[in-house]
């Protein structure tokens, strides 16, 4: 089982993504994300999705708000995957050149455009609504095979 995070750090109507077309053997690889990564030992969720935007992007955000939970079985390598998804829109510094792939901040109006995640057409909506939410996607060759998602 894997503990991670991810965030959409928002700013003037847009959103920082990251495409992944910079990591060797990355299963995300083309793709666009929000950014995030897995937990270290000891850290909370606010912690984890600190640290991880401070790496991949030089910003470091305050105030991170806890929108829902994803989980994803069998992901990758067969692990589960439990996701944290938070967004913030309170930050500092500049961004930086990161190892993962190309930061850029996208227009929210052209997100569903991007080449994403099948599950993350179906969550990302859910950003902007008050309260949370709880999804479960289940992929089967880097396709959606089905998915639900709870709405609170």
């Amino acid at each position: 089982m894997k503990l991670a995070t991810l965030c959409y750090v928002k700013k003037k109507g847009a959103t920082l993504m990251l495409h992944r077309v910079k990591k060797l053997n990355d299963v995300h690889e083309g793709k666009w994300n929000g950014l995030g990564g897995k937990f270290e030992p000891g850290e909370s969720p606010e912690d984890c999705v600190i640290r991880e935007i401070r790496e991949e992007s030089g910003l470091k955000i305050k105030k991170p708000s806890l929108k829902g939970v994803l989980t994803f079985p069998g992901f990758a390598k067969g692990e589960d995957w439990y996701v944290f998804v938070f967004t913030a829109s309170e930050f500092t510094g500049r961004l930086l050149d990161s190892a993962e792939g190309n930061l850029a901040w996208v227009k929210d109006r052209d997100l569903l455009k991007l080449n994403l995640w099948e599950g993350d057409r179906v969550f990302l909506p859910l950003l902007k609504r008050r309260g949370h939410f709880s999804g479960k996607f289940r992929y089967k060759n880097g396709r959606l095979a089905g998915y639900s998602v709870e709405k609170y």
